[in-house]
């Protein structure tokens, strides 16, 4: 879907029916409608666009983790960047909130930050250092709820402001990816330690062992079924993971894949970013195996 060097990383389905991605090495934000070529835009090549998500505006919003910026690009085309006040920061994780704006992660500043649709932004300051926080998704209790990759805690962080850590049972299990699971509570990975997570809103963690605790888990998402898939980077796999913690893992057919992001698209397959250069269809969810 791309050239090797583009690093496709990140991808959510828009409002219109096409799936969007980002290509973190070259700087350019991509469009796919399945069955059709892509499409891209290109934005400073070195800016290192991450995470992308559909806002409540209907226009995509992505980080720029290189260039310190929150960019937003109409279905159209049409591209607007907002520079964050604090430099260095890092930005990574985004998604919509339920107050109408998006809130971010700021991996080097141990801060998460909110964005209104029209730029106005804040930055609540976490109360831990070299946390490195990471991905970041919506709780069904109204709270955003992130990982923190370098402190080995989930947090969570209400709408005005206050924050809550829950520190997590295995040492130096580097969380990353987060997702909110149709049972209520939250899913994660953790990259270092091969394991699924849960927490429930109250705070209780579970963990999964994968087969392979060497994998590196990335992303996670969910089907319209409430079953959580999850990539594999460093075992070139996707995988999936039932409420209960039953674990299927799927090789990749290109060796070496390195998938990152994952989402569910509009064609009601998942969709998984290999930064080798591609966007890979998994199964549809109605025959998966």
């Amino acid at each position: 879907m791309a050239d090797c060097a583009a690093g496709p990383y990140a991808l959510t389905t828009g409002p219109d029916g096409a799936l969007w991605f980002t290509l973190v090495h070259s700087g350019r934000i991509g469009r796919l409608v399945p069955g059709e070529e892509p499409t891209s835009r290109r934005l400073d090549p070195d800016c290192g666009p991450t995470v992308i998500t559909t806002g409540p505006d209907g226009a995509l919003w992505f980080t720029e983790y290189r260039a310190d910026r929150i960019g937003r690009i109409t279905t159209g085309g049409v591209i607007y960047e907002f520079a964050l006040p604090t430099p260095g920061c890092g930005p990574f994780g985004i998604t919509p909130g339920p107050d109408g704006a998006l809130w971010f992660t700021e991996t080097a500043a141990d801060r998460i930050g909110r964005i209104t649709v029209d730029g106005r932004i804040t930055e609540f300051p976490l109360p831990v250092t070299g946390a490195f926080p990471s991905a970041i998704t919506t709780g069904d209790d109204d709270g955003m709820w992130f990982t923190l990759n370098q402190a080995n805690a989930i947090g969570r962080i209400d709408m005005n402001g206050a924050v809550t850590l829950h520190p997590l049972p295995t040492e130096a299990a580097a969380p990353v990816g987060i997702a909110t699971g149709l049972d209520g509570a939250l899913w994660f990975v953790e990259i270092a330690a091969g394991q699924i997570g849960r927490i429930t809103p109250d705070g209780h963690i579970t963990e999964f062992p994968l087969p392979d605790r060497t994998a590196r888990p990335h992303a996670v998402t969910f089907d319209g079924d409430g079953t959580a898939w999850f990539t594999e980077w460093g075992g070139n796999r996707v995988g999936t993971i039932t409420p209960d913690g039953s674990v299927t893992v799927h090789d990749l057919p290109t060796p070496r894949s390195e998938p990152h992001g994952i989402a569910l698209g509009p064609d009601g397959a998942l969709w998984t970013a290999l930064e080798i250069g591609a966007l890979a269809r998994i199964t549809p969810v109605d025959s998966a195996t």
